[in-house]
């Protein structure tokens, strides 16, 4: 999983959308769809077909925003936290609830 510069847009159903991140489990969309929805933003989610019942079902999570991109959004802390921090891109795929502005560790736990 990683974050790309370039904004992926289609459509969900008649709904022109931005995609956020696509494969997906269920836990990831569920807290996608919480943390958008907290900033402000519609979302959609889309069942990925299947080839088989016993693959596990995977989803895909877009915004009806076409403006937004994730990287974007991110690196330019636009987003919260649920408590109302700036987030960082290891909150956003869930590494951890520490929101220091860097966004990489140089091993110091000096901040």
């Amino acid at each position: 999983m990683a974050l790309e510069g370039k904004h992926a847009f289609g459509s969900i159903g008649d709904t022109r959308v931005t995609f956020v991140e696509k494969k997906i489990g269920e836990d990831r969309k569920d807290f996608l769809k919480k943390l958008l929805e907290h900033n402000g933003f519609e979302v959609l989610i889309e069942e990925e077909k299947r080839k088989n019942e016993e693959e596990p079902q995977l989803y895909t999570v877009a915004v009806t925003d076409m403006v937004f991109n994730p990287t974007i959004y991110i690196f330019e802390r636009k987003l919260r936290t649920f408590d109302g921090r700036k987030m960082t891109q290891d909150y956003w795929f869930q590494r951890t609830d520490d929101t220091n502005p860097q966004y990489w560790s140089n091993g110091s736990k000096e901040n």
